[in-house]
């Protein structure tokens, strides 16, 4: 089964969404918070989750390097300020 990382955005909603892919059979998730998160150490995981979070996508930690690095090779699903990020 795949890897999931969830990105954490400080967002009390976070671990609705560990819940949520966890029913849907995904055992392997992993969740790190937007500023305490190594780039290189993503690579480890196939598919990542960006969080709803506070305040602007450039505000939020290395959120939008980890998409510039991780868009072209990984599956990315953005929720609110997640899928904000991913517009930039």
């Amino acid at each position: 089964m795949n890897k999931v990382l969830i990105f954490d955005n400080y967002d009390s909603f976070t671990y609705n969404l560990v819940h949520s892919v966890k029913s849907l059979g995904y055992h392997d998730v992993e969740v790190f918070r937007n500023d305490k998160v190594d780039l290189d150490a993503v690579a480890r995981y196939d598919k990542i989750i960006l969080s709803p979070g506070p305040g602007l996508p450039l505000e939020a930690g290395v959120l939008i390097p980890l998409i510039k690095r991780y868009a072209a090779t990984k599956s990315i699903l953005g929720v609110c300020l997640g899928h904000q990020a991913i517009g930039e």
